[in-house]
């Protein structure tokens, strides 16, 4: 046996190959038993795929960088359930590609922001940060006010969701041009923002 353990430790071919064994047979042990669990696997009660405005101002929070300064995922502790609302459940990702936790908090956790203001205050903070949070630190996005959402691409992209499992009708899809034909990415945005964490948001602690 030691003459083993020395030829592994004066080996460093063999000695990378066992221990990329170890940490895949390690990985696939804590992972595979995820895809078998109703919890991660299946919606909560309540929760709906992103209609075509809301999907489109996802993919300008994505493409704007938010998640940079802002996680989309309450920790189940009381410092956080007290400011947020309710902690943040497997169940209510089911429809992100890719999820938005994150991990860095420069501004504050939005997974609970939904209903939390209104349109209005959610318009002027895009434009102005400042107007309603004066010690903010967020950068003001003015020009979503003027671009378009790119209504045509809509039907594809919410195909494409459906073959990945999301619960899409024909009528969606049909519709998701017409829904978001002369809307701004700030409408799109802010109608993002409105839907997050709605699923639990009347069990908050």
């Amino acid at each position: 046996m030691p003459a083993a353990h020395e030829r592994i430790e004066k080996s460093p071919a063999l000695l990378i190959v066992l221990v990329l064994i170890t940490v895949a047979i390690g990985g696939l042990v804590e992972i595979v038993p995820l895809f078998f669990q109703k919890s991660t696997t299946e919606p909560v009660k309540g929760l709906q795929p992103y209609t075509a405005l809301q999907l489109a101002g996802r993919d300008v929070y994505i493409r704007e960088g938010c998640y940079n300064c802002h996680s989309q995922m309450i920790r189940p502790f009381r410092a956080e359930t007290e400011r947020y609302g309710h902690y943040s459940v497997a169940g209510e990702f089911v429809y992100d590609r890719p999820f938005q936790w994150g991990s860095k908090r420069t501004g504050p956790d939005l997974h609970r922001v939904g209903g939390r203001y209104s349109d209005e205050w959610h318009r002027v903070h895009l434009m102005n940060p400042r107007d309603v949070v004066p010690e903010s630190n967020m950068p003001a996005y003015p020009w979503l006010a003027s671009n378009q959402v790119d209504a045509e691409i809509m039907p594809k992209k919410l195909s494409v969701l459906r073959t990945l499992g999301h619960p899409y009708t024909d009528e969606q899809i049909k519709a998701s041009v017409e829904e978001t034909k002369g809307k701004t990415e700030m409408d799109a945005l802010i109608a993002y923002l409105q839907s997050l964490g709605l699923a639990l948001k009347d069990k908050r602690s």
